[in-house]
């Protein structure tokens, strides 16, 4: 079965940086786009970010434009999640997900495939 394994989340002070990771098995990795979501205590999962499998094209969402940014490495079937000047409000878990289709559709429902998530904490 397909597997979606996040890593890198931690805590970290407001202003600073941390990068996250996720390794695809089983998946033909080329073929899906991919993306991260995240999801704060008592809220919904929301998009973050997503990059499709091939130019690559990348999509944001606006509270992380310019603060994040996406990007894969097809050889290694991972993709990353580079966040810099990192906020409170961005604390969440941090989902990995794949999309067979281009990954402009930023509804969590209509993904494939998810990862366990990892826990980012930005600290005031």
């Amino acid at each position: 079965q397909v597997q979606l394994v996040e890593s890198g989340g931690g805590l970290v002070p407001a202003g600073g940086s941390l990068r996250l990771s996720c390794a695809a098995s089983r998946l033909t990795f080329n073929y899906y786009a991919m993306g991260w979501f995240r999801q704060a205590p008592g809220k919904e999962r929301e998009f973050v970010a997503s990059i499709n499998w091939s130019s690559p094209r990348t999509n944001y969402a606006d509270p992380v434009k310019g603060r994040f940014t996406i990007s894969r490495d097809n050889a290694k079937r991972t993709v990353y999640l580079q966040m810099n000047s990192l906020k409170p409000e961005d604390t969440a878990v941090y989902y990995c997900a794949a999309d067979l289709s281009d990954g402009t559709n930023r509804g969590a429902a209509v993904w494939d495939y998810w990862g366990q998530g990892t826990q980012v904490t930005v600290s005031s």
